[in-house]
């Protein structure tokens, strides 16, 4: 069954989150991840205090957790967090 991270974020610094962009994405790719979707969010029902949403579809919860604590992307968690202000969730 497909597993998704679902990331909900505001951007702080667009420079480090255009560099964090590009290098976790060949990270997620190493583990078989492909991007839904990214984009602003629009308000349907309720609240939110993010921005913006990326959904990441994985084969299965294992792939998705072993590419969240792969040391190539554990690597990249400061400049992540430099860059914005986020919460991932893993559904699936």
């Amino acid at each position: 069954m497909s597993a998704y991270v679902v990331v909900t974020l505001n951007p702080q610094n667009q420079d480090l989150l255009q560099e964090y962009s590009a290098s976790a994405g060949s990270t997620i790719a190493e583990h078989q991840g492909v991007f839904l979707a990214k984009g602003p969010i629009e308000i349907l029902h309720g609240s939110s205090e993010y921005s913006t949403q990326v959904i990441i579809q994985f084969p299965n919860t294992e792939l998705a957790k072993r590419w969240y604590s792969s040391e190539e992307y554990q690597r990249l968690i400061p400049s992540r967090d430099q860059a914005m202000q986020s919460c991932f969730q893993l559904v699936g």
